[in-house]
């Protein structure tokens, strides 16, 4: 006669369900706060209708820009690159705009959004008002090429002029040049710039007058001006002592406010200004 035998697989399986069922019957095991708190509690994502309200223009059909309005179902984690997305993709594939990377670091996708510089892949729908249209058009100063692209030229030319690349002396080093942390952080905070140009299209200076360099161009000068390793901070601040460089701006603190990497760029381009007059002293 023989007996059946349960494995030891078995009776692990066996008696987890019986544990399962006894929790659930002593109404243990719960969803613990922050678990399956979506639509239903099923851990879904939200879901919500908003009107999306593009500036539009084309200049092969359009003679002025006009406004486009699309009505678009979004979820919680969806930003604004992605409404964009879902008009393009399934509404209009004519809609124009740039972006790259989506993670906040290459800067293509700066746009105005309800009146402000942003970047599209930073800002979360859900963090603006969804009850009243949001308003997208491209960023100001700069000549609209298609709806939200602009011709950024202008902007990289006061930049080239600035010199932002390191100037040294002397023959090429056979090692690395040391620089303590003290003079490292220095400009630490202004090596974070990305130009994707929000500062200086924010800047009220800049809309009226295509000439001043701009608080992105300032912002990578004092990058090198204030490096313990270059020598060419003279020429930069020659440059910048020009009537349409850093005495043109008007503190008006918008660039620092449209920062997406939280750069301080008004404190940036005082100290430029405080450079330039403690060398004429």
């Amino acid at each position: 006669m023989s007996t059946f035998e349960t494995s030891p697989r078995e009776t692990n399986a066996e008696a987890a369900s019986a544990k399962s069922a006894e929790t659930a019957h002593s109404g243990q095991g719960r969803p613990s706060a922050g678990e399956g708190q979506g639509t239903g509690g099923t851990g879904e994502i939200p879901s919500f209708t908003i009107t999306l309200k593009v500036r539009r223009y084309d200049p092969e059909q359009d003679s002025e820009p006009h406004w486009e309005s699309y009505e678009l179902t979004m979820h919680g984690t969806d930003r604004v690159l992605d409404a964009l997305h879902k008009v393009k993709w399934e509404q209009d594939g004519r809609l124009s705009f740039r972006r790259s990377c989506a993670h906040g670091v290459c800067g293509s996708d700066a746009m105005r959004i309800n009146g402000r510089n942003r970047l599209a892949c930073k800002t979360l729908l859900k963090d603006l008002d969804i009850k009243k249209p949001i308003v997208v058009e491209p960023i100001k100063g700069l000549p609209v090429e298609k709806d939200l692209i602009v011709d950024m030229e202008p902007f990289f030319a006061a930049y080239r002029e600035v010199m932002p690349f390191l100037i040294t002396k002397g023959a090429e080093p056979t090692r690395e040049r040391v620089q303590s942390q003290a003079d490292r952080e220095r400009f630490d905070d202004t090596t974070k710039c990305i130009l994707c140009a929000a500062c200086t299209s924010s800047c009220p200076v800049f809309w009226n007058d295509g000439q001043y360099f701009g608080p992105a161009a300032i912002v990578n000068a004092h990058r090198f001006i204030f490096d313990s390793r270059d020598v060419g901070s003279d020429l930069r601040l020659e440059i910048l002592n020009d009537k349409e460089g850093v005495w043109r701006c008007r503190t008006t603190f918008n660039c620092s406010e449209a920062c997406p990497r939280g750069i301080q760029v008004t404190k940036a381009i005082a100290e430029v200004k405080q450079a330039l007059i403690s060398r004429k002293l």
